[in-house]
């Protein structure tokens, strides 16, 4: 599993920072969680390939989240796009995108498939073989979700010598692999766990932007392997919490710390301060695996 931020500040766009926009890659997924101003050219920036973004994750309707989606939905068109192209975000999402491309006559020519969320409950709102998505409803200023995105058990590995061991034919490697007692070359049944390792542990990834202070969250994302959590300010300016409905750097760190998370991420940051360093150390002083997030940077999970 690899994040890539493509955005981590708040507000408004710089220079030299975006708004919130990431890219999951996760069991051969390429999800794309928000999708802030300017998030396609971040996407060219950082090499990543549009045709195998097929899932798009949106958070809320604030436009430092989603500003950027109308553009990214119009280049798929103009690339000529075939592969169909699915959306989760608020109710109201598929109206605002609809009516831009209505009033601009610019009708989309692959599939687009909104999937509107209003529950104020979690909810799983993807789910494959390999992969769950689950919703965590977050309390903002207006109706916002974060997401736990999360890997299922893989098959059990191969143990090549205890194969060779126990003279099991290789023609059994897939039956194996999905868990299948097998015959040996003389006969003799050979028990699955004999011959097979146990699969690696399972990834999860959370994702909570944007949010004030809110513990209700702690059991859905309870023992992630990483959780990225917004930290718009430092614990001086945590007055400013109540009225925008943020996070301090020191409150992410109370949710990561009873969470009992293994990583946290921070991000989100006000763009009033000068420096992000500050945002680390007020987290370490309640958790200690904390790491920052910044435009470009690659996380592996």
């Amino acid at each position: 599993m690899e994040l890539t931020i493509l955005g981590c500040y708040s507000a408004t766009p710089r220079p030299k920072t975006h708004p919130t926009s990431q890219i999951l890659s996760i069991k051969n997924h390429l999800f794309l969680i928000d999708c802030g101003e300017g998030t396609q050219v971040q996407l060219r920036r950082y090499k990543v390939k549009f045709s195998r973004i097929k899932h798009v994750f949106i958070s809320h309707l604030h436009g430092d989240h989603y500003f950027g989606l109308i553009g990214l939905i119009s280049t798929f068109m103009l690339l000529g796009r075939e592969a169909e192209l699915n959306i989760y975000g608020p109710k109201g999402i598929k109206e605002v995108m609809l009516l831009q491309l209505k009033l601009g006559k610019a009708w989309f020519n692959y599939p687009l498939k909104f999937h509107e969320l209003e529950s104020k409950e979690s909810e799983i709102i993807f789910e494959d073989d390999k992969v769950t998505v689950l919703t965590v409803p977050l309390k903002h200023r207006i109706y916002t979700n974060g997401f736990v995105f999360k890997e299922k058990i893989g098959e059990r590995k191969i143990d090549i010598k205890a194969i060779k061991n126990h003279n099991v034919d290789i023609s059994y490697l897939q039956k194996i692999k999905q868990g299948s007692d097998v015959e040996n070359n003389e006969g003799k049944l050979i028990l699955n766990k004999l011959i097979t390792l146990n699969p690696e542990k399972p990834k999860s990834y959370a994702f909570c932007s944007d949010t004030q202070y809110y513990p209700a969250c702690i059991p859905i994302i309870k023992n992630v392997t990483a959780l990225y959590h917004e930290s718009s300010f430092l614990d001086e300016h945590r007055h400013l919490c109540e009225k925008t409905r943020h996070s301090t750097a020191r409150q992410a760190a109370l949710i990561a710390k009873e969470a009992t998370v293994e990583r946290l991420i921070l991000g989100h940051y006000s763009t009033r301060y000068s420096s992000i360093e500050e945002f680390k150390t007020e987290a370490k002083q309640v958790f200690d695996n904390v790491e920052l997030a910044e435009d470009g940077k690659k996380f592996i999970i």
